[in-house]
């Protein structure tokens, strides 16, 4: 199959045809045509955006500033006047991050995004590219262009001194985990997590932060995409999707704020004064 038949349009509108990391809509949506119904593809499996911000939060879900226990199901014995019967609990669930080490104890963890957030990628050549990452699909390999957003080396660097950073994407190891080798030369990214450790609630990955193993009065977002935090939205500090803005400085811009943030006991506060302005 061509390449180029399979790339669909997302929301930039400087180019005629680029990747999709969205999910694919459904099939009776009126105002989805018959050659966007044509150009879906496997390879929007390999990245993801998100188009669909008015995601409800299950009713279940609570948003803590303590660290949940993990969750066990420990089934409860029946009553018997005869027969005494002794559970045997369920092992916990683990945690996506490893223990916390010495350098990063009493920093805050600061989750960050990798698409439209700190770079954006394309099938389609791109003569600036910074990277130039090959994927192999289905038994064929596909070249993934991809540019770096301004300022996001001085970026990462900064963020690697003040917190522990993890990379959180929606997007397949086997695209995401090359990018960040070329992206992250100074080693900030403490872990990487890919799509396997989101969570599939109503057509989009989002990122739980609540099973990170982290405080999550300790824990910020850095993503382009509501969709991604919609359990935890008073964690998260919200960028500006990226697509070829050369001018673009909003990396630079917000490291003063996390220079400030980095210093405060917990980051409910410093949020909500940021998403009140």
């Amino acid at each position: 199959m061509d390449h180029m038949s399979i790339i669909t349009q997302v929301s930039n509108p400087k180019e005629e045809e680029i990747i999709s990391f969205n999910q694919e809509k459904a099939a009776s949506q009126s105002n989805v045509s018959l050659k966007k119904q044509r150009n879906r593809s496997i390879f929007s499996s390999f990245f993801c955006c998100f188009r669909n911000y008015n995601v409800e939060v299950p009713a279940s879900n609570t948003i803590s500033s303590s660290l949940p226990p993990p969750v066990e199901e420990n089934g409860t014995p029946p009553k018997s006047d005869q027969v005494q019967v002794i559970p045997v609990p369920s092992p916990p669930a683990k945690y996506l991050l490893p223990e916390l080490t010495i350098a990063d104890d009493g920093k805050k963890c600061v989750v960050i995004d990798l698409d439209e957030t700190l770079v954006h990628s394309s099938f389609k050549p791109i003569s600036n590219a910074d990277f130039i990452v090959p994927v192999e699909i289905d038994g064929t390999v596909h070249q993934v262009y991809v540019l770096k957003r301004p300022h996001v080396d001085e970026f990462l660097q900064r963020m690697g001194e003040l917190f522990e950073c993890v990379l959180f994407t929606a997007s397949l190891a086997k695209y995401a985990d090359p990018v960040a080798d070329l992206l992250d030369q100074w080693g900030v990214f403490r872990a990487r997590l890919f799509r396997e450790s989101c969570v599939f609630h109503r057509g989009n990955y989002v990122k739980d932060l609540s099973r990170l193993g982290r405080e999550l009065a300790s824990v910020i977002i850095v993503d382009n995409s509501p969709a991604s935090y919609i359990f935890h939205p008073e964690n998260a500090v919200p960028v500006q999707s990226w697509f070829d803005d050369m001018n673009d400085s909003e990396l630079l811009d917000l490291l003063p704020f996390f220079e400030g943030l980095s210093k405060e006991d917990e980051v409910y506060g410093v949020l909500q004064d940021l998403r009140g302005r």
